[in-house]
């Protein structure tokens, strides 16, 4: 039975009384009219209650509506389905900056309502590959192992690989905290999505947000482990909006962190198995990569305008597993990655990024003289160098033990370990990229000139302590 009844504002709606079926965050009814894909709908409850839905699917007569407050206390004969006639969409505006959101995009700062500068379809536009701009520009994250080994460069996607346990939203909070682009302090903003985050870990972005002046210059979203479950797919297309705006509309240097991009896609999982797809490796949809590109596609810069867009997505890995689906699939999209290490993190170093494993494919675009400094690429050369060699030594030594290297091999045997205590492991405290690379110096100081063969010599003059 369908019906039509007078909303709010005086139009015209049709209600649908022709749900044949509810399983998890999905029903579906029958016998529908003229309704869009991604289309609004209000799903009214036995008791009265209306729910916020969204359509996923449709076909003939029949339509597929996930619902943003889930499903619990529905039932098919007392639910009805009110279609809204629009896409969602998400405010923006700079008046959104300080702002703490829930995953939907709703104040819960407890501050005023939002007055925001427009409303935008939270699915976004696919930037014209011809109008993008090539990365480059260096971002200081304060973070020596990132910014002096792995560059991160306005307009890239740079993931962070880590196991479950290791401290990698703490550093995410840290980045946020401490991001900045070199002579444009007052253009660069951060937009912190928590997707399926806990209690503890809410409070924790809250508290640290809050205690410093990044808030200030931030949009935090909030989505936690115990909201519905399809909020979790919106939660990274609404800061994905928020950060779109800022930066082609404001001009603004925009860096969005996801954390943690594994929660999306266990949400992505749970509903296609709802929806009673095939499933493709281990269980995930097969279309998995790409939604997910169409989340990571959205970074970048336009030819023309001044703004940009910088992902930083964590990701932890199932069974640090690295050739699971989800890290596996990102790899492909994104332009490198950060690893985290468990067995730095057992050594109390942090943050413990495994700087071997780690790469940043846009490092070269966003480094050298006028952008950090004309020595950094050489020294990076060297840091690797020099660290890949005392890592194979420590290898030997658990075989043959030290007393078989001679003292050239003790010095990168010594080296390694004063680089993962020094530089990588810097504590909470922030460097530019000047006491980075000045740490960098001091610890190759030890090495003769001659095995310095990654740098000009000109270079070591100029630079190396006397």
């Amino acid at each position: 039975m369908n019906g039509r009844i007078t909303t709010a504002d005086g139009l015209f709606a049709v209600e649908y009384w022709t749900v044949s079926y509810i399983s998890g965050p999905l029903l579906v009814a029958e016998r529908v009219g003229e309704v869009g894909y991604d289309e609004l709908v209000d799903v009214v409850t036995p008791a009265g209650e209306t729910r916020r839905g969204q359509v996923l699917e449709v076909e003939d007569d029949r339509m597929v509506v996930q619902v943003l407050g889930g499903t619990q206390g529905l039932n098919r004969p007392g639910t009805s389905v009110r279609p809204r006639g629009e896409v969602a969409k998400m405010a923006v505006g700079q008046n959104l900056l300080g702002r703490i959101l829930d995953g939907s995009g709703d104040p819960i700062d407890g501050g005023p309502p939002l007055s925001p500068d427009d409303y935008r379809d939270v699915n976004g536009e696919p930037l014209n590959p011809y109008a993008r701009a090539h990365p480059e520009d260096f971002i200081e994250t304060g973070v020596s192992a990132i910014d002096g080994l792995n560059t991160l460069v306005r307009g890239q996607k740079l993931p962070i690989f880590s196991g479950f346990g290791l401290p990698a939203m703490e550093l995410a909070a840290q980045i946020a905290e401490g991001a900045r682009v070199p002579g444009d302090d007052e253009g660069f903003v951060v937009v912190f999505a928590a997707i399926g985050v806990t209690q503890r870990e809410a409070a924790f972005f809250r508290r640290r947000f809050a205690g410093s002046a990044a808030l200030e210059r931030s949009v935090l979203f909030l989505n936690l482990a115990d909201d519905p479950t399809i909020e979790r797919l919106l939660t990274p297309r609404a800061a994905l909006t928020v950060a779109e705006h800022l930066a082609w509309e404001e001009g603004r240097h925009v860096l969005v962190i996801l954390a943690d991009v594994t929660n999306y896609c266990e949400a992505l999982r749970e509903v296609s198995a709802a929806r009673r797809e095939i499933p493709g490796r281990r269980g995930y949809p097969g279309y998995m990569y790409t939604d997910l590109a169409s989340l990571f596609e959205r970074a970048g810069r336009v030819r023309g305008r001044p703004g940009s867009v910088t992902q930083l997505m964590i990701l932890s890995m199932p069974d640090d597993d690295v050739t699971h689906p989800i890290p596996d699939l990102t790899g492909y999209i994104t332009e490198g990655q950060i690893v985290l290490s468990r067995e730095l993190d057992r050594r109390g170093i942090y943050p413990p990024i495994d700087v071997l494993p780690s790469l940043s494919r846009l490092m070269n675009e966003g480094i050298g003289e006028g952008k950090t400094r004309e020595d950094h690429r050489a020294v990076a050369d060297q840091l690797y160098a020099s660290l890949s060699r005392g890592k194979e030594l420590r290898r030997l030594v658990s075989i043959v033990g030290e007393g078989a290297l001679s003292d050239d091999d003790r010095r990168y045997l010594a080296f390694a370990d004063r680089f993962e205590e020094r530089l990588v492991g810097q504590g909470a405290r922030r460097r530019s990229i000047e006491e980075t690379l000045d740490l960098s110096w001091e610890l190759l100081a030890d090495f003769p000139e001659s095995e310095l063969k990654r740098i000009k010599p000109e270079i070591i003059e100029r630079y190396r302590p006397s």
